[in-house]
């Protein structure tokens, strides 16, 4: 087993000494990764109708340049995104960000990704909210061919890539792809895509029928199960003294 830290992106502040420190000592504690969520942009929580979890008040770091700074700091613990909202993002650019990742922490990095949440997100980045998931899959499949060929030619629904590359590739070729949610579509995506599996803030039973659901799911599309790594979140809490 393996053990890591979720780095408390809203709590912690933006203090560049407080982060070395933080990064130093979870690797000296024998911490196996430290992971950060990824929102770009925060909703005015007054506006009309708006239900969601952040606000424009809460604090979050870019996560490859968070991972970049922490890289150079240490040499031994490793880093993950928990989750990067993938299709909000372009994908060439995240290839070239955790391709670049990659080799400044000479292989430390495992890329987590997700559908997220906000739309309000999307709207700003001029991305299709409600196509994120087929845009997903794809996605990640032009993500694998980015860091395993110098020239990649590729025509798909979303992509048109007319042979061109990446350089530098990363150290892993591939990077491992994980993802984060609970859905059944996302359960059967990892079953088809993921290398592993992120589940969040599940009690123990919860985790099991999910993971039963998706050693299932492995088995219908002709999968080993214990290809999929699992990561399962669970929060802290400290008892009353």
């Amino acid at each position: 087993m393996k053990i890591g830290l979720l780095y408390p992106q809203m709590e912690f502040g933006v203090d560049s000494i407080l982060i070395r420190d933080y990064a130093q000592k979870a690797e000296a504690l024998g911490y196996n990764h430290i992971s950060a969520y990824d929102h770009i942009l925060g909703a005015n929580p007054n506006r009309p109708g708006w239900k969601g979890l952040f606000g424009n008040e809460a604090s979050f770091l870019e996560p490859f340049t968070l991972f970049s700074y922490m890289s150079s700091l240490t040499s031994k613990i490793n880093f993950n995104t928990r989750i990067l909202i993938l299709p909000q993002r372009q994908t060439a650019l995240v290839a070239k960000q955790a391709a670049t990742l990659d080799v400044l922490c000479q292989g430390r990095f495992r890329l987590g990704v997700g559908l997220g949440w906000n739309e309000v997100e999307y709207i700003a980045q001029n991305e299709n909210f409600n196509t994120r998931g087929r845009r997903l899959e794809e996605q990640i499949e032009v993500l694998r061919e980015l860091w395993t060929q110098p020239l990649l030619e590729y025509k798909g629904s979303w992509h048109n890539i007319p042979d061109a590359g990446l350089n530098p590739l990363p150290i892993q070729r591939p990077i491992p792809v994980w993802l984060g949610g609970h859905a059944q579509t996302t359960l059967k995506r990892v079953a088809r895509l993921g290398d592993g599996w992120m589940p969040n803030d599940l009690n123990f039973d919860e985790t099991m029928i999910l993971i039963n659901k998706l050693a299932d799911y492995a088995h219908k599309v002709g999968r080993p199960f214990s290809s999929i790594g699992i990561d399962p979140r669970q929060p802290y809490i400290r008892s009353p003294e």
